[in-house]
């Protein structure tokens, strides 16, 4: 009898070592992981190797928390016949032996396991390893015919494996790392920048036809060395006719040759350009200009009119954030006044500006000019103003038809005002 004990409290152990190396592995942080087993730690190294094959990992856990626990409810069974034969209690032996067996494994094997677990997920996980690998090589007979079964039940419900991790999940993955303190705050903006870059088009991150500096083939070079002293480009379109018809660039290296002015003909100087449509995708518009190596792309709306251009320089901005050289002009698009009052450039991104004031609008616009006009419902103009939400905006600036400048009012609700 004293035998069926031990047998016992060891099935109860390792029942509660498989619980718990379930939780640590599903609750473990890869990202911490694979930093530890980077930094040479071979127990972290291990654990990485084992979750990486997770399908393999748990049907060994589970095959063996399952022989564990049959075989602790037979003993158990035969523990409490032989203890209440003959006496009583003889009719109800397994049926205690049945009620001792849950309890004893729902507390110790389950719930508490798992608890601890849950709390130190990497090291239980570092901790398991060895053992669990020792299992899998011992069960992989039994892990091959599962394999083959699951294979099967894929094939007879054509089950589809989703191995594509959402956008929304990679963020929360770089959000979770930079908490953990695995990377730092620039880092994660830059993992986040690459995450979301997939996701833009040509119109998100082109500079709008009414700010392009462009001029006419008919030029005169005087005029030409005048635009670009005055912008510092080293790039400007010209067009024939309309800026809708934009034949190509001139190159600043083309136009001052030596110490002086070129004397070849503008048309000789110009570069050709290319042309992509509105929703053309940022990824794969940097692939194209890479290709034709060009500097910049028109960027024409569904009527084939210049709606403006994407430079590779407008591209990059979107991964490493703004690129100042000393020629730019800082623009400050967010400036705080005081605590509730702000003065916000119209060519902020709307989603940045939603973010700042925690609102949520439904709008086409890109820009905060855009949907500031689809507010007022007319074009801007200054003194303009609206109510959104707890905010009061006001265009403090409008020219060339919009507005450049509002001036936000934050009003602080009270409790029953935000109920």
């Amino acid at each position: 009898m004293s035998t069926q004990i031990i047998i016992m409290i060891i099935c109860l152990i390792l029942s509660a070592y498989f619980s718990a190396t379930e939780t640590a592995f599903s609750c473990a942080n890869k990202t911490r992981l694979r930093a530890m087993a980077e930094r040479g730690n071979k127990k972290a190294e291990l654990a990485v190797s084992l979750a990486d094959k997770y399908d393999r990992l748990i049907s060994t856990i589970l095959i063996g928390n399952n022989i564990v626990n049959i075989l602790l409810s037979s003993i158990t069974t035969v523990f409490f016949i032989n203890l209440l034969k003959n006496g009583d209690y003889e009719n109800y032996a397994s049926t205690i032996a049945t009620a001792v067996a849950t309890v004893a494994v729902l507390i110790f094997g389950e719930i508490t396991p798992k608890s601890i677990a849950n709390d130190f997920p990497e090291k239980f996980a570092m901790f398991s390893a060895p053992f669990i690998k020792v299992l899998i090589w011992l069960l992989m007979p039994l892990n091959f015919i599962f394999s083959a079964w699951k294979k099967l039940i894929g094939k007879m419900f054509k089950v589809e494996d989703e191995d594509n991790i959402a956008q929304e999940e990679l963020l929360m993955m770089v959000e979770e790392a930079e908490q953990e303190g695995d990377i730092d705050t620039d880092e994660g903006d830059l993992l986040r920048n690459a995450i979301e870059f997939s996701d833009l088009k040509a119109e998100d991150i082109l500079t709008h036809r009414v700010d392009l500096e462009a001029l006419p083939i008919d030029s005169a070079k005087k005029e030409i060395a005048q635009k670009f002293a005055e912008t510092r480009f080293s790039r400007i379109p010209i067009y024939e006719d309309n800026i809708d018809n934009i034949i190509g660039v001139i190159h600043q290296k083309d136009f001052y040759v030596g110490s002086g002015i070129t004397t070849a003909p503008i048309k000789d100087i110009i570069s050709p350009v290319l042309f992509i449509h509105q929703s053309e995708m940022a990824d794969d518009l940097l692939r194209k200009l890479q290709k034709e190596k060009s500097h910049i792309a028109v960027v024409v709306d569904e009527y084939g009119g210049t709606l403006g251009i994407v430079t590779m320089e407008d591209i990059l901005e979107q991964l490493v954030g703004d690129i100042w050289d000393e020629h730019d002009e800082v623009i400050e698009e967010f400036k705080e006044l005081d605590e509730n009052n702000f003065i916000i450039d119209c060519g902020m991104n709307l989603d940045d500006f939603c973010e700042e004031f925690d609102i949520e609008v439904e709008s086409d616009s890109v820009s905060v000019g855009g949907w500031v006009a689809e507010q007022i419902g007319n074009i801007p103009e200054t003194g303009d103003s609206f109510n959104f939400e707890n905010l009061t905006i006001t265009v403090t600036e409008a020219d060339a038809h919009r507005a450049d400048e509002i001036k936000v009012e934050r009003k602080v609700l009270s409790e029953e005002e935000k109920d």
